[in-house]
């Protein structure tokens, strides 16, 4: 299983959230480079890194950074945030980025779905999920779709996706254990590759979800809590690819 620990990005900081509320944002690192240096002492080779300001109102204040990320850091970035057309497609795409994340955009937009595909191929995209007691979220989380988690990742694996990261709102950044159920349920539903966001907190959190043969998980506030060791996640995760 990869371990994606994380980085979220807000007026040039790197920060944590709860629940996805923009009024909880607290600073957790100074320099996201050497946050991301840290990850990669302690073995990680990948990174999921969001850019909040972009996500929520498509400014890209913190793109020099997440590019300095990118360049220096010797890690695998999987980066969304913001992705709201073609451009800003094109832009985290030739940044150097290993796998740019659709969020928002594939719920009104499933053509940029599909373009990101027949562009950088399915390894390189993946479609994040946010979800609240079952309804897909999108605009920084604040906005109600309406559509199911689950019908919604069905008409992303029809279209061709092959990696989706699923959040429960409710469970991010609470350090309450992930939602296995739900998680379970899209493993069964779908072939998709599931990388889950969300809650992980423990290293049992990081053994079960190893055992039900989960592709991913992000690990975020757990980290910077200081409630779960990186290497030791790592070691238990398995080979990082």
């Amino acid at each position: 299983m990869i371990l994606f620990p994380a980085i979220d990005m807000k007026d040039g900081r790197c920060v944590r959230l709860k629940r996805g509320d923009f009024n909880t944002v607290h600073s957790v690192a100074n320099s996201a480079l050497e946050t991301a240096r840290r990850f990669r002492e302690a073995g990680a080779r990948w990174v999921h890194m969001v850019d909040l300001d972009g996500a929520r109102n498509g400014m890209r204040r913190n793109f020099p950074m997440i590019y300095e990320v990118i360049q220096q850091s010797g890690m695998n970035i999987e980066l969304g945030g913001g992705i709201k057309n073609e451009l800003d497609l094109i832009t985290v795409g030739e940044s150097g980025a290993a796998r740019v994340v659709i969020g928002s955009a594939a719920v009104g937009k499933p053509e940029l779905v599909k373009y990101a595909l027949r562009q950088y191929g399915p390894e390189k995209v993946a479609v994040g999920i946010d979800a609240l007691h079952g309804h897909v979220r999108t605009q920084g989380w604040e906005v109600d779709s309406g559509l199911d988690y689950m019908e919604f990742a069905c008409q992303m694996e029809q279209i061709g996706v092959k990696h989706i990261i699923y959040t429960d709102i409710a469970t991010d950044g609470m350090l309450s254990g992930p939602s296995f159920d739900q998680l379970e349920a899209l493993m069964m539903r779908t072939s998709i590759d599931i990388t889950a966001s969300g809650g992980i907190t423990t290293l049992d959190d990081i053994k079960r979800l190893r055992d039900m043969g989960i592709y991913g998980a992000i690990i975020g506030k757990a980290y910077y809590a200081g409630t779960l060791d990186l290497a030791q996640a790592i070691r238990e995760a398995g080979p990082q690819g």
